[in-house]
């Protein structure tokens, strides 16, 4: 088996390993059990696809879509790599020929979907397939606390264990409570291999704006971005289908996507995002997961996310391919108390709620963040990090002012009501209004009744929601949603510690911020026509255009304007069957048409001995009609001198094996001459 860095560079085009991916691939391949924990575009797909390649027997990938699995299938094939999946989106034929790769033991990576392992057949299946290695892939459904818990990732564990071979589990977010669960359910409470790779993805730009007239604001967004690919995550599926109508009356192409469309409409709708450019998809959170489409340029939610996890999780799908990206959250109080709602009215035990709550402030502490806000996101993960430089208070710092005195007073109020009501009564308390339930509590006798009134009610609730935010309160389930303090407040009602709010918040300014161009202006009309060429070539694959190759590809080609294939070769992306395939095709458009080499040439570009194959191309030449210039024409055959170039012979006596005597004869002293001087 070759070495991983050559099967790195021939089968998936890469130089090198991304940041923490080489100690992981290491692990997977010695047969190690193993956790790793990388943010969304970091490379987790390779951590088991070369480790696959590199292993004997076949690796079993369980994906939890079937989105997913058909393209990582297909981009596999386009690489060269034997790959399968067994879906219940599977044709006949489809289902044959991953048997038949089976039987034939060409397989070397077959996906399945978790709830296949409910079949008993699915176990005898995979033993007769000879199965060394479990790939888990969005390992956090298998978590209670994970933000897609699938019930039939419970099986995978009882797999593992049947087939005694290692499992190796990949997730892009996985807080502490997370990653216990993953470990006891997959693992048997056993001790994998765990991989923290940073959370951090330096190139997405975080923003968020408090809702004012948000479709102006989305729209306004989606302008400055217009022709980029990008998707916009809505509560609702009205909001999906409305918000859709509202971008394309305003020029742009937009579908909408949602759990309660006909599937046929749904799986219609994932294939014109991944194989059209610019085309923006107004979605539940029921989108994405399986859209494998590293050129997202942005991602917005017209909503606010259910918790950090899920933002993170969302957000991660814009700039896979590790270029610029632009996200945009808006929140708005009825978003809080819809999420509040959704988690009041769960199933899940009264702890667990309180959890979530916690989980939810701790994304308003994001909303609300007072100074660089990817600090505020890391540090949620445990990871610290000084100002990034590439969020919106970065770019704008935030308006703030000392707090202390209006949070006390809402925290008195809170305190001395009993901690019994929420926080529209409180603000009535606090701006002395003479409600008849102010009145029938008698809460206008107390010492709080009015102090507030230099905030009106819109103030008075932003200020509540960047306390949540600290959280420094919670609302109280047993109580209907009453807020409670936390022990994060007495501090401050005790005059202990002083606390900073956001004024711009409070009074909803909204900023903007410039867009970042893909490449320079002079390379952008290159950059347009090599798009053009991708999406023809996989038009005629009916593959999604990635799979041909990502922006990040074409984006260097239109700045390094290869002119040979070695040249070509040398681009990140390209590996030797892609190579083989498309390096003609892009450099027509970045160079014009060229005559094109011998194939046995192209398959030696981007190594050195594609420049001794030249040389002796050229020797030849110069030989053909003799030394003199007037024997009988003689040249030998491409393969031949491709031959001579990989295996460099030293004597006469290896030159006359590859050649034969004649050829030998006239060509054999130059070209050792050439080989030696190499």
């Amino acid at each position: 088996m070759a070495a991983a860095s050559t099967l790195l560079k021939n089968i998936f085009g890469h130089d090198g390993y991304r940041d923490g991916q080489a100690e992981i691939v290491d692990s997977v391949v010695d047969g190690k059990n193993v956790l790793a924990i990388m943010p969304t575009g970091g490379g987790k797909s390779l951590c088991f696809q070369l480790p696959a390649v590199m292993r004997e027997g076949v690796t079993v990938v369980i994906s939890p879509l079937i989105a997913l699995m058909r393209d990582q299938v297909r981009a596999l094939r386009e690489a060269g790599v034997e790959a399968g999946a067994l879906t219940s989106g599977n044709t006949e034929e489809e289902t044959e020929e991953v048997f038949q790769a089976i039987e034939q033991g060409r397989l070397k990576l077959l996906y399945i979907a978790p709830e296949r392992l409910a079949n008993p057949g699915t176990a005898i299946l995979l033993r007769k397939a000879g199965v060394s290695l479990i790939a888990v892939d969005e390992a956090h459904c298998v978590s209670q606390w994970g933000h897609d818990f699938r019930p039939d990732y419970l099986r995978i564990g009882a797999l593992r264990a049947d087939l005694k071979v290692p499992l190796a589990a990949f997730t892009a977010t996985a807080d502490v409570e997370t990653r216990a669960e993953i470990i006891d359910r997959l693992f048997g409470g056993g001790t994998p291999e765990v991989f923290l790779r940073g959370f951090d993805r330096p190139n997405i730009h975080l923003a968020f704006q408090p809702k004012d007239s948000p479709r102006k604001q989305l729209l306004a967004f989606v302008a400055a971005r217009k022709g980029q690919s990008g998707i916009i995550y809505c509560g609702t599926r009205a909001k999906c289908e409305t918000l859709a109508k509202a971008m394309r009356d305003d020029g742009h192409k937009a579908l909408h996507y949602h759990a309660g469309m006909e599937a046929d409409d749904r799986r219609l709708a994932e294939q014109r995002f991944q194989q059209e450019d610019g085309l923006i998809v107004c979605a539940t959170v029921a989108f994405g997961m399986g859209i494998d489409k590293p050129d997202i340029r942005w991602v917005a939610h017209a909503d606010l996310p259910k918790s950090i996890e899920s933002y993170y999780q969302e957000i991660g799908r814009a700039g896979r391919d590790g270029e610029p990206a632009d996200t945009l959250t808006l929140y708005g109080p009825e978003d809080i108390r819809l999420r509040r709602a959704q988690i009041d009215e769960g199933l899940a035990q009264a702890d667990r709620k309180g959890a979530d709550h916690g989980r939810l402030n701790a994304l308003l502490g994001l909303a609300e963040a007072r100074r660089c806000r990817r600090r505020v996101l890391l540090r949620y993960f445990d990871e610290e990090l000084e100002s990034c430089g590439n969020c919106d208070l970065c770019d704008n710092p935030a308006d703030l002012f000392d707090g202390t005195e209006p949070v006390r007073m809402a925290l008195s109020a809170i305190l001395r009501t009993g901690e019994w009501f929420g926080a529209g009564h409180l603000i009535d308390i606090l701006r002395g209004s003479m409600t008849d339930k102010v009145k029938a509590k008698g809460h206008d006798e107390l010492p709080t009744f009015g102090v507030g009134r230099g905030y009106d009610n819109r103030q008075w609730q932003a200020i509540f929601r960047q306390m949540m935010g600290y959280d420094l309160i919670r609302p109280d389930l047993e109580r209907h949603g009453a807020l409670r303090m936390t022990e994060a407040a007495r501090p401050i009602l005790r005059n202990e510690q002083t606390i900073e709010l956001r004024r711009d918040t409070i009074t909803r300014a909204v900023k903007t911020v410039a867009v970042k161009s893909l490449v320079s202006e002079e390379d952008e009309p290159l950059l347009s026509a090599l798009k053009a060429k991708r999406r023809a070539l996989a038009q005629a694959l009916q593959a999604p255009a990635y799979v041909v190759f990502p922006d990040a590809t074409l984006i260097r080609m239109a700045e390094a304007k290869p002119k040979t294939l070695d040249d070509f070769a040398g681009l990140p992306g390209v590996g030797a069957v892609k190579l083989e395939r498309y390096g003609k095709d892009f450099l027509e458009v970045i160079n014009g048409a060229a005559e094109a080499p011998h194939p046995a040439r192209r398959k030696l570009a981007g190594r050195g001995s594609g420049n001794l194959f030249d040389r002796l191309q050229a020797a030849q030449l110069d030989l053909a009609h003799g030394i003199d210039g007037t024997d009988k024409l003689m040249s030998c055959p491409a393969p031949a001198l491709a031959k001579l170039a990989e295996t460099r012979p030293r004597d006469m006596a290896a030159i006359k094996r590859i050649l034969g005597d004649r050829k030998a004869e006239r060509f054999g002293s130059a070209f050792l001459k050439v080989i030696a001087a190499e």
